[in-house]
């Protein structure tokens, strides 16, 4: 028996496919690599990429969207999607200005309490998700339309601001050197990277992610889990349209519009499946550092911005496949599987 399973594996290893599956399933470190790589062209190509300066507004940047992809990430770990958080990030940013300059809410607790808000237009989507168990397409799309139209009607397509300097410094101000907005996307990477790794919280995403049905006969709460993620989701995209607005000294009607597709191109470049049950946040934080220097290399070679969304389009599309790939049967069907899927 045992020689007959060394034979097998042998005849994997001689698959030609066996080489690329595993370099494939080495998400993290394929990720870096690239990273590293793209970094090493542009320092080439402009000599002003690698300046302090320029470092910094790209990691500032990345942290806004990153901050969306780690929510995103944890609904994708599901199997599940949320097409919601770039309006509610907007939506809860302006929320969040009203709480400022109308509630008169101290500057330290609008921050706190705009999270607060996020997680409960999260929970919402949970409740008809886990609850009522209506497709996740479908409901945070709905909503999406829902937190885009009320700010609309809240703000009339005006701007709320200014915030203020005491507001501002969350968005512009740093600590020890590193922008505060990279001090909460690390802090809450960090965070989720303990909660999926060593949490029975993090081990019950996986379960679900893995398979809903299963999760369930073995005792696991699944619409609680599945509520509460989509809460989550709801808090990591609130918190990043209050700091963006910091940023900008005023909430902008239009903040998030174009954050969904980031996040969940950062997410799926880092490794995380979109059947579920697969993924981490280091991908999650590396795929968004890749995107956020694509970004800025395109604008240092003076490349159109319109190109930045057919080159994003393509990445996405390139990163799918790749989860398809990491997915073909091992052994002498690999050769067979992948035909079927070019079929």
């Amino acid at each position: 028996m045992k020689a007959e399973l060394a034979k097998r594996e042998s005849d994997a290893r001689r698959d030609p496919g066996f080489s690329l599956r595993r370099l494939l399933q080495m998400e993290a470190t394929g990720i870096l690599f690239a990273l590293l790589l793209l970094c090493l062209a542009l320092a080439i190509a402009r000599s002003n990429f690698l300046t302090a300066y320029n470092l910094t507004v790209v990691i500032r940047q990345a942290s806004f969207i990153g901050l969306v992809a780690l929510g995103q990430t944890l609904v994708l770990l599901l199997g599940g999607i949320d097409l919601s958080v770039g309006t509610a990030a907007g939506f809860s940013a302006i929320i969040g200005a009203l709480m400022l300059i109308n509630l008169g809410i101290h500057p330290w607790l609008v921050i706190p309490c705009t999270a607060l808000f996020g997680l409960m237009i999260g929970l919402i989507n949970g409740f008809f998700v886990a609850r009522v168990r209506l497709n996740p397409f479908i409901v945070t799309l709905a909503a999406g339309e829902v937190f885009a139209g009320l700010t609309l009607v809240i703000t009339r397509g005006y701007p709320i601001g200014p915030l203020g300097q005491r507001f501002t410094v969350f968005g512009n101000g740093s600590v020890l050197g590193v922008p505060v907005p990279i001090l909460f996307f690390l802090g809450g990477s960090a965070i989720l990277t303990w909660l999926l790794g060593f949490s029975r919280f993090g081990r019950n995403i996986y379960a679900i992610g893995g398979n809903r049905e299963a999760a369930k006969l073995i005792g696991i709460p699944v619409a609680r889990v599945e509520a509460t993620v989509y809460g989550l989701a709801g808090m990591f995209a609130a918190l990043a349209g209050i700091l963006y607005a910091s940023r900008m000294d005023s909430a902008q009607p239009a903040v998030g519009a174009g954050w969904l597709m980031g996040a969940i191109t950062a997410a799926i470049i880092g490794g995380t499946s979109l059947s579920g049950g697969q993924g981490t946040i280091v991908g999650t934080v590396l795929g968004t550092t890749l995107m956020a220097v694509l970004s800025n290399g395109m604008s240092l070679l003076n490349v159109s911005g319109y190109w930045e969304r057919v080159v994003i389009g393509g990445v996405v599309l390139v990163a799918v496949l790749v989860d398809v790939l990491r997915k073909l049967p091992a052994g002498t069907h690999s050769r067979s599987a992948l035909r079927r899927l070019l079929r």
